[in-house]
């Protein structure tokens, strides 16, 4: 017995306090739950031991995302009250199938296995198909490996020229396949039917040869009672089951001697010089050989289970399906679904779903640790009227590395699958949390970042990098070497080249500017940039992430903003800021390994790659070179004096130039835009050196443009 209640109307109140309301006034008994929004449609069916408990905990606390997402689009919620909890998990299902809710489990599969199917005609077609129709065809599989099979069929129609039109007409003259040998032209009486079914019958025989086990399924228009593999089945009404386990003895026979035959027609072809068909058959043998052994796991025992495991990402969830038939893995199956529901209540929803005919249904499925099964056990014997065990993963249980590895794999899959769908979604709710705390005027869908990498000034280059949808965008990705900062350590004003660079560009092109531009640096940075900014007349959104407490700083702000650890804006922040750092990086040692691996002798006049060694090993530096006497230049490299005296004179030149950029690198350490850090890590400059070894000491004042 049920009893349904509806909310009231509170209209002095907001949609939030209404539901809350709503759920104050639930009775503490078991029951369903229905979400409706503004439109009154269902968006989420729900069910509970005790009504009142479940309804309140949705307003009590901080919730994840995908509870707030709930709350956001509902606006009324209706409660039935049911006699016992397993009452209410019956009313729930049958709800969900009703409504069709949009936050509850809605299976799509993410993956149909390809099959054979060998139409019901008088000449019969093979080929590959994703779908049954129930006409009587027979059909073998699933196979897993698409390309194994693609290679298969194509095999198959070397050895056995069957018809390919979809379509069967009488001709008088025969097709281009027939001129070609790849068909035997039936709609032209060039074969009798007899040895055409023939053909099919040796087809059968090795594709049943795949496992001795094979049996036809029996009656009733659809691929019920099948062999315990599922490998094979037919769609005729009043099939013989027995039919196919009398031959499965001689289908081995048969797999074997179509190897046997591909193997001699590859000899064959290969004496021939005919080597590209030579190769189309070895590959044959070997697709022949991945249909008969089939994705085995060694360690399995003969019995059929499934092992299911999901991951989530909030409302977002991906279930994998591994089916175990006779031991052999037939193939793993995703399916993804969006649910608001808590995990403990996931399996028994997604069961509910998952399993809707009792062929389907294995004699075990083997689970993570989960409560509330005896309601889904239940439920399935009384739905399916069979037996099925719902195990749980323990340690004490036989067999239990193989189970974990089973399910650890199934975990594994469905981990990745959510990946994936959160890469094709956007982080969407990360970037919702940056536009209220930042007060963005809209969503921040493309962020650009900037960061600076040099070693001692050398090679300064700045990265931006684009993020998408919270996604990185590498198409956009940019690198710039700096020429105002070239031997400087100012990191500011490398940013404010980098970024007039940058902006002044898309301006000239009248090309799109990001929502918001972050940088790597605390509040000088993000002022120098916002200074650049203004001067080009543009009105960007800038942020600055600084490294040592992941603090955010906004323009010309006394005091920055600090996110939680666990925040998805700031972890979006993070992920930005780690890339420009390591694209920089990437671009830097590039820089400096090419400086590297060229002498800076091969600048010097009369001098090539042998002469450069012989200049390496004598004096080693261009200081060393630009102080010896000409006589000795002139002996080391057996020149004239004239000669050696240029190359005295370019060497002086070239070593004063390098000096003149130290000296410079030196000044800039006293420079706004420079860290005492910086300056120990340059050596450089002794006192900021020492200051910046005292733990209790900051980074130097930072101007402002």
């Amino acid at each position: 017995m049920s009893e349904l209640f509806l909310p009231t109307s509170k209209t002095s109140l907001s949609p939030r306090e209404v539901l809350h309301q709503t759920a104050l006034k639930a009775p503490r008994q078991s029951g369903v739950y229905l979400w409706r929004s503004q439109t009154e449609e269902v968006i989420y069916v729900g069910k509970a031991k005790n009504l009142h408990n479940r309804l309140s905990s949705y307003f009590s606390g901080t919730k994840d995302i995908k509870t707030r997402l709930l709350i956001s689009n509902a606006r009324s919620i209706e409660y039935i009250t049911t006699d016992n909890e397993y009452e209410a998990f019956l009313l729930e299902n049958n709800l969900i199938k009703k409504y069709t809710p949009r936050y509850n489990i809605n299976l799509k599969d993410g993956k149909s296995y390809p099959v054979i199917r060998i139409t019901k005609e008088k000449w019969p077609r093979v080929f590959k198909t994703r779908t049954v129709i129930q006409d009587g065809s027979t059909y073998f599989g699933p196979f897993p490996d698409v390309t194994a099979l693609d290679t298969f069929i194509e095999t198959l129609y070397e050895i056995y020229p069957l018809r390919h039109c979809k379509k069967f007409r009488e001709k008088d003259s025969p097709c281009m396949y027939y001129h070609i040998g790849r068909c035997l032209a039936p709609c032209s009486k060039k074969i009798g039917e007899h040895t055409y079914n023939e053909f099919i019958e040796e087809i059968s025989s090795l594709l049943e040869g795949k496992d001795a086990d094979s049996l036809s399924a029996e009656a009733g228009g659809t691929p019920a009672e099948s062999d315990k593999n599922g490998d094979t089945f037919n769609t005729e009404n009043g099939g013989d089951g027995a039919h196919n386990a009398e031959k499965a003895p001689a289908a081995k026979t048969s797999a074997s001697s179509a190897e046997a035959k591909l193997t001699a027609m590859m000899k064959e072809a290969a004496a021939a010089l005919n080597f590209e068909k030579a190769a189309r058959l070895r590959d044959g043998i070997k697709a022949l050989s991945i249909l008969h052994t089939r994705n085995i796991v060694e360690g399995f025992s003969g019995d059929d289970r499934d092992y299911i495991s999901f991951w989530r990402e909030g409302e977002l969830i991906s279930f994998t399906v591994l089916k175990i038939r006779g031991g052999k893995l037939l193939g793993r199956d995703n399916y993804r679904a969006v649910s608001l529901n808590e995990d403990e209540e996931i399996f028994p929803e997604f069961i509910s779903a998952y399993y809707t005919e009792k062929e389907e249904l294995p004699p075990e499925i083997l689970i993570a640790d989960q409560n509330g099964l005896e309601e889904i056990k239940r439920y399935l014997y009384e739905k399916f009227g069979t037996i099925t065990n719902l195990v749980t993963l323990k340690s004490s249980m036989e067999h239990f590395k193989m189970h974990e590895a089973a399910l650890s794999m199934a975990q594994q899959n469905a981990r990745e699958d959510i990946v994936r769908r959160v890469r094709e979604r956007g982080d969407f709710p990360a970037m919702q949390e940056l536009q209220k705390v930042l007060g963005l005027e809209k969503l921040p869908v493309r962020i650009e970042g900037f960061d600076i990498a040099h070693i001692g000034g050398k090679f300064p280059v700045a990265s931006l990098i684009s993020f998408y949808n919270g996604n990185p965008d590498k198409k956009n990705y940019r690198y710039f070497r700096l020429k105002t900062t070239d031997g400087l350590i100012d990191d500011f004003q490398s940013m404010r080249e980098a970024v007039t660079r940058r902006y002044s560009r898309l301006v000239n092109e009248k090309k799109e500017l990001p929502d918001l531009l972050l940088i790597d640096g605390g509040i000088g940075q993000v002022n120098a940039v916002d200074g650049v900014l203004k001067a080009l007349g543009l009105e960007i959104p800038i942020a600055g992430l600084a490294k040592r407490d992941e603090e955010i700083w906004r323009p010309h702000t006394s005091e920055p903003i600090c996110l939680p650890k666990r925040s998805d804006g700031l972890k979006l922040l993070q992920r930005v800021r780690d890339e420009t750092h390591r694209f920089a990086t990437s671009r830097n040692q590039e820089l400096r390994t090419k400086e590297n691996t060229v002498s800076p002798f091969t600048e010097l006049p009369f001098i090539g790659s042998a002469r450069d060694k012989i200049l390496m090993k004598k004096f080693g530096t261009l200081e060393k070179l630009s102080s010896a006497p000409v006589s000795e230049i002139a002996q080391t490299l057996s020149l004239r004096s004239d000669k050696a005296a240029q190359i005295l004179l370019e060497a002086k030149h070239l070593f004063e130039k390098q000096s003149e950029v130290k000296r410079k690198q030196e000044l800039s350490l006293d420079l706004p835009g420079t860290t005492k850090e910086k300056a120990a890590r340059s050596k450089a400059l002794y006192s900021l050196a020492l200051e910046a070894a005292d733990d209790s000491s900051l980074e130097v004042a930072e101007g402002e443009e």
